[in-house]
Parts: C-alpha cells; structure tokens; sequence
C-alpha cells in the first residue's frame, strides 16, 4: 500500500493547492483545478483496488472531489 499512500498524500496537497489559487481568485485556478480532478481520479482508483474500508471511503470522498474540480472548470 506504500504506492496508495503515497498517492493519497499527492491528492491531499493538490487539493490544498487549488484552494489556495480559488481562494485568491487566481488566474491559473483552472489549470490547478484541472490536475486536482485528475490526481483525485487516480487516487481514488488506486483506493478502490483495497478492500479495506478506509480505502473504500477514501476512492468516494476522491471521485467526488474530482466531479468538484471538473464542475468548477466549467463554470
């Protein structure tokens, strides 16, 4: 699981990151955004490969804030 926490730890920084740039209304909010959704899909595909719970939790709250990103995008 060290490739799955590994990628939990990338998603929760890019997740930060873009709420920093929305928060100062950043011209770049969409690109940051954009990877946000992706790195959040990728995680949540690599959770969903663990049958532990937590993992399972984890890929629902990761696609959601992939749909999020993507919504936001497209405003």
């Amino acid at each position: 699981m060290v490739d799955c926490i590994r990628l939990d730890l990338d998603c929760a920084a890019i997740c930060k990151a873009a709420l920093d740039y929305i928060s100062r209304d950043s011209r770049y909010a969409g690109d940051i955004l954009q990877q946000c959704a992706k790195i959040c899909r990728d995680c949540g595909e690599e959770c969903n490969k663990h049958e532990a719970e937590h993992c399972k939790m984890c890929a629902e709250a990761c696609f959601k804030c992939a749909e999020a990103c993507e919504q936001q995008v497209n405003v």
